[in-house]
């Protein structure tokens, strides 16, 4: 009775037919939840590929220091271990650009979404900035630090008539 209940809730009560003690037409949720566990992904989608660094323009020999990264999809519908990686690397809202190390440990998970995502390198076309030019700088959509330079005001002379 509790499965017929359940079976209904899911919009599911008459799809079944009985044959002898077997259902027929319907897949068990236990089988279905195999389907779509972490360990039936195969091992050549965490694998480099020769040429990742060709397709998206980095080079391998002076990698970039820092990524930019952007949510541009979507996690609804998405496995649970694909929606924690998201949350933890601070990819809550979509289209809002995070940093994060260019190091293994956060490379090997952005691998993992890189269906989500989108990885440009951290571009400083005016430098480092200072520590008084931190509170003017912004990040554009392009992966780029951008210092907006504040003009100082210039001491006035006084003039004697």
């Amino acid at each position: 009775m509790a499965t017929a209940a359940g079976r209904a809730g899911l919009g599911l009560a008459g799809t079944r037919k009985v044959l002898g003690n077997s259902l027929e037409g319907m897949a068990s949720p236990v089988w279905v939840r195999c389907l779509f566990t972490r360990s039936n992904i195969p091992d050549s989608v965490f694998q480099p590929r020769p040429g990742d660094h060709e397709k998206y323009g980095g080079n391998p020999e002076e990698p970039h220091k820092i990524h930019v990264i952007t949510r541009i999809k979507s996690v609804i519908g998405r496995p649970y271990w694909e929606k924690k990686i998201i949350r933890d690397l601070g990819l809550d809202k979509a289209h809002q650009p995070r940093l994060h190390k260019n190091i293994p440990s956060v490379n090997s998970r952005l691998k993992v979404v890189k269906h989500l995502i989108r990885i440009q390198p951290l571009k400083l076309p005016h430098g480092l900035p200072t520590e008084e030019e931190l509170s003017s700088t912004f990040l554009t959509s392009r992966g780029e630090l951008i210092i907006k330079k504040r003009l100082k005001p210039v001491e006035q002379k006084k003039i004697k008539a």
